[in-house]
C-alpha cells in the first residue's frame, strides 16, 4: 500500500510499504482523508523519541471499514487506546491509562491507503458529514476536554477567554467555547496568515501579541495551545487572581509559569491531555450538528503533497489544518 512514512528528522517520502495482518477485534479501514497533527510535527521534528523511523504517523482519520460489523460504512476513528482494565480506564479515563497505546506512535499510522484499528475505537458517522470535517474529530475532541476543564472552573459565559495560538487546537477550542454559548474570545497568533484565517472562522477577535495584550491581568480564562516556555509565562501574566489557564500545548519544558503569582493570586493551573471517549463522542457530535466545521481554515492536499505540507507547517507557510488525502 502507498504510504506516507517518517524516515528520520525533517525527513518523509512516499514508499509502498506491507499491511499488517487483521487479528480477531481488528478492523482494515480504507483511509479518506488524516490531518497533519502538531504530534506529527513533533516526530518530523526529531523530538519524540517515543516513535522511531521508519514509521507511518497519522492518527486523525476517517475512512471506509473493510470487514467487522461497520463494513461497508464510513468511520472515525479514535485512535487512543487503553489497557481497558486499570482504574483510569474503568473510571472512563482512557487517556490517562498507563499503558495507553496511539495509533501512529509505534504502531502504523493513517497516512497511508489502509490502516489497522480496533473495532471498538470505530464510530459510524453520517453521509451528511464531510470527509474534511470527521477528520477533525480527534484534535477536536482533545480541544473538548481542554475547554471543559476549564470550564469546570469558570462556567459563567460572560467569562473572558483567551486563547494562546492559533493552529488547529487553539482554533478548535475557541469554537468549543463558541458552542458553549462563551462570547468574548479572544485567539492570541503571531503568524500574519493564520490570523486572517481566525478572524473569519467565527466571531474570535484575532490579535498579535507581540503588541498589547488586551486586558492583560483580568482575563477569565486562558488555553494554552502553544506550551512554551514563552506562552506559559504570557499566561501567568494574563489571568485574573481566580483565573484559570488549561495547558494543552507541548512545544517544550522550558520554565516560564508564574509558580508564586499562581499561588498568591490562588489561580488555577490544569493539564489537558487528549480526551475520553465521552469527549471524542461529544466531538463527533458538534460536527454532526453542524455546529464545527474546518470551512475556510482546513486545508486538503493530496498525500504525494504530504513531504511538502511538513515543511510548509515548519515554515509558517500554512493555514491552521492541513489534511491529507488518501
Amino acid at each position: 500500500m502507498k504510504a506516507l512514512v517518517y524516515t528520520g528528522t525533517k525527513q518523509t517520502e512516499i514508499r509502498d510499504m506491507p499491511l499488517a495482518e487483521v487479528t480477531e477485534g481488528q478492523v482494515c479501514i480504507d483511509v479518506h482523508q488524516c490531518g497533519i497533527c502538531g504530534s506529527d510535527m513533533h516526530a518530523w521534528h526529531g523530538l519524540d523519541e517515543r516513535r522511531v523511523p521508519p514509521l507511518i504517523l497519522g492518527h486523525e482519520a476517517v475512512g471506509t471499514a473493510r470487514n467487522g460489523r461497520f463494513a461497508g460504512q464510513r468511520v472515525v476513528i479514535n485512535p487512543l487506546m487503553g489497557c481497558g482494565s486499570c482504574s483510569a480506564c474503568t473510571s472512563g479515563f482512557e487517556h490517562l491509562c498507563a499503558s495507553r497505546e496511539l495509533m501512529g506512535l509505534r504502531m502504523p499510522g493513517a497516512f497511508a491507503e489502509q490502516v489497522i484499528m480496533k473495532e471498538d475505537n470505530l464510530t459510524a458517522i453520517s453521509d451528511g458529514l464531510k470527509d474534511r470535517d470527521a477528520a477533525l474529530a480527534e484534535p477536536l475532541a482533545c480541544a473538548v476536554n481542554a475547554a471543559q476543564l476549564a470550564i469546570h472552573h469558570i462556567p459563567d459565559r460572560d467569562a473572558s477567554v483567551h486563547v494562546i495560538g492559533g493552529g488547529a487546537i487553539g482554533l478548535l477550542a475557541a469554537m468549543v467555547f463558541a458552542a458553549r454559548g462563551f462570547r468574548y474570545i479572544h485567539i492570541a497568533e503571531t503568524n500574519a496568515l493564520r490570523r486572517d484565517m481566525l478572524a473569519k472562522a467565527g466571531d474570535f477577535i484575532a490579535y498579535d501579541p507581540r503588541d498589547a495584550i488586551p486586558n492583560s491581568g483580568h482575563i477569565d480564562i486562558v488555553l494554552d495551545a502553544v506550551g512554551s516556555g514563552r506562552t506559559r509565562a504570557a499566561a501567568s501574566a494574563m489571568v485574573r487572581p481566580g483565573g484559570v489557564i488549561s495547558h494543552i500545548g507541548l512545544q517544550d519544558n522550558e520554565p516560564g509559569l508564574d509558580t508564586r503569582r499562581i499561588t498568591l493570586q490562588q489561580i488555577h493551573f490544569t493539564g489537558s491531555y487528549c480526551y475520553s471517549k465521552l469527549d471524542f463522542t461529544e466531538a463527533v457530535q458538534l460536527l454532526e450538528d453542524g455546529k464545527i466545521t474546518g470551512e475556510g481554515w482546513a486545508e486538503i492536499r493530496d498525500l504525494e503533497a504530504g513531504v511538502q505540507s511538513f515543511i510548509d507547517i515548519h515554515d509558517g507557510n500554512a493555514p491552521p489544518k492541513i489534511i491529507l488525502r488518501i
